[in-house]
């Protein structure tokens, strides 16, 4: 029997995100009705714990929630899905003070939130963060931050003088010190996703969520397996529009290999995924004939979503993997 969450999700995909998709896909910014849906629904607290009002699922349940919302609506599942990690990351944070004015309302989603991790690992041209009397001034650029105008708070790394690495909760506004550039994207370009430029921002010591010496990921790093679900929803959503085929049983192994893969092989079980849903997305256009190059018909958003897919949350090996796929 599925999950009293999956279900949820499976019923908002269907009824609420993808009849909408495509107005979706074309409007500067998701609805905020679709995320307030998805808070009213519990979804917030998908990775928070029972004590703050999370539903304390496991990452495999929560993987599946994931893969109904995408195949409704990439766009809003992608605003929403950035929210986990500052839950998962207060929940385990030292900053008791931090946890208690944060995470309840986070798991409720009363409070909504990004993530600006890409800058830990830019080099010069990341976020560098200065120790100064009360807390830090960061600087750099942030390359993508999802969610701008939907969210109230992000999770932002940043990398210090003795190399560790700061993480911290931003308040989610400009200022003088903080300024943004809005990213156009081929797919999920609702999505609010910025490049986030920092001047000596400061950030109060009350506010570090956590600060660890550095350590490079993995050479076999596979960015996690709820990232994985965002390529099986899409191909989930494919192969609904396309009817009974043989690649039904392609994802069926797909979700199984992702879902055994230990960390060392989850970059390739990642590539798979990314690869199935080009193949689903390309046969679903086929499928649908001359009618899905039109800027209104789902066939044509899928495929951009796939693409989209290729490079969202990949690492150096997965991109390996995939080029080999390719014959590249």
């Amino acid at each position: 029997m599925s999950h009293p969450a999956i279900t949820t999700a499976e019923d908002i995909a269907e009824r609420l995100l993808f009849p909408a998709a495509m107005q979706t896909d074309a409007s500067p910014l998701v609805p905020r009705a679709h995320l307030d849906a998805l808070a009213e629904a519990g979804l917030y607290g998908i990775a928070g714990p029972i004590e703050y009002g999370g539903t304390g699922i496991d990452i495999l349940t929560a993987s599946a929630v994931r893969e109904r919302l995408a195949s409704g609506c990439l766009s809003t599942t992608f605003v929403w899905m950035q929210h986990t990690t500052p839950v998962l990351e207060l929940t385990t944070s030292a900053n008791a003070a931090l946890r208690e004015a944060y995470l309840a309302d986070l798991c409720a989603g009363r409070l909504r939130a990004g993530i600006a991790l890409g800058g830990l690992h830019q080099g010069s041209a990341g976020l560098r963060a200065k120790p100064v009397e009360g807390g830090w001034l960061v600087s750099g650029i942030a390359p993508y931050v999802t969610g701008w105008g939907l969210i109230d708070v992000f999770l932002a790394a940043a990398l210090t003088p003795d190399n560790r690495a700061l993480r911290c909760l931003v308040d989610a506004g400009e200022s003088p010190s903080l300024r943004t550039e809005h990213l156009r994207l081929l797919a999920a370009n609702a999505s609010g996703t910025v490049r986030a430029h920092f001047d000596r921002h400061f950030v109060p010591t009350e506010r570090v969520v956590s600060l660890a010496p550095y350590t490079p990921p993995p050479l076999h790093d596979g960015g996690g397996r709820p990232n994985g679900s965002l390529a099986l929803g899409v191909t989930r959503r494919c192969l609904q529009l396309i009817g009974p085929s043989a690649l039904d049983a392609e994802l069926d192994a797909c979700r199984q290999q992702l879902d055994d893969a230990p960390e060392e092989r989850l970059a390739g079980a990642r590539a798979v995924a990314d690869a199935l849903a080009v193949r689903a997305a390309a046969a679903l256009i086929v499928h649908q004939g001359s009618q899905s190059i039109f800027e209104d018909h789902h066939a044509q958003r899928l495929y951009r979503e796939a693409a989209f897919l290729l490079v969202f949350g990949s690492r150096p090996s997965i991109r390996a993997a995939l080029l080999r796929d390719f014959g590249a």
